[in-house]
């Protein structure tokens, strides 16, 4: 039961933050829901239960999801630590996933395996430091620092660093994400 009491009053608090920082009116607010200025001013003060359908209302004028709304606060860890592959000379910090991507910044330190693979999408990177050798089909391209590539992942490619470490921070799709950052047996 107290547990339902706080993550309702999470839900307030975000409902109340959201609509403030888009600068609405507790009016604005009630005619991008339907709902009545005093119903939102009631929901958001806790002197009103948010009924479901209120909810997706809400939801829905905020532009975001009723997930994000009643997504529990966690004690989880914030800090990204970095996930060590010597076998693979890469190390790789995962920022990010969501929407069908995955953001990373990959430390490499291998050269370009021989073998070339593919899979299904696109994957995008830019050098944060050193250089990148992409091989993609019969091309090598050097990448340096402060340039960018992107790229069809059907294209056979592989990449790694060209005459010392590299840092990239790379954009993955679902493909993407398991071909590079899982499993000792994968490269890039």
């Amino acid at each position: 039961m107290k547990q339902d009491q706080e993550l309702e009053a999470v839900v307030r608090q975000r409902i109340r933050g959201l609509r403030v920082a888009r600068g609405w009116s507790l009016d604005e607010m009630a005619a991008r829901t339907l709902l009545s200025p005093s119903t939102i001013s009631r929901i958001e003060t806790g002197h009103r239960r948010i009924a479901l359908d209120q909810m997706a209302a809400i939801a829905r004028a905020l532009d975001t999801s009723i997930d994000q709304l009643v997504e529990p606060v966690g004690d989880e860890d914030v800090v990204i630590r970095p996930h060590n592959h010597p076998e693979r000379g890469i190390t790789t910090w995962v920022l990010s996933r969501g929407s069908g991507q995955t953001v990373a910044k990959m430390r490499i330190t291998r050269k370009v395996p021989a073998e070339l693979r593919v899979h299904p999408g696109h994957d995008w990177f830019t050098v944060l430091s050193g250089t990148i050798e992409l091989r993609l089909g019969d091309r090598t391209i050097l990448v340096g620092t402060n340039e960018a590539a992107e790229f069809s992942t059907m294209v056979p490619h592989a990449f790694g660093a060209y005459d010392g470490p590299a840092e990239v921070l790379c954009i993955l799709d679902h493909a993407g994400e398991r071909s590079h950052l899982h499993g000792p047996e994968r490269d890039l």
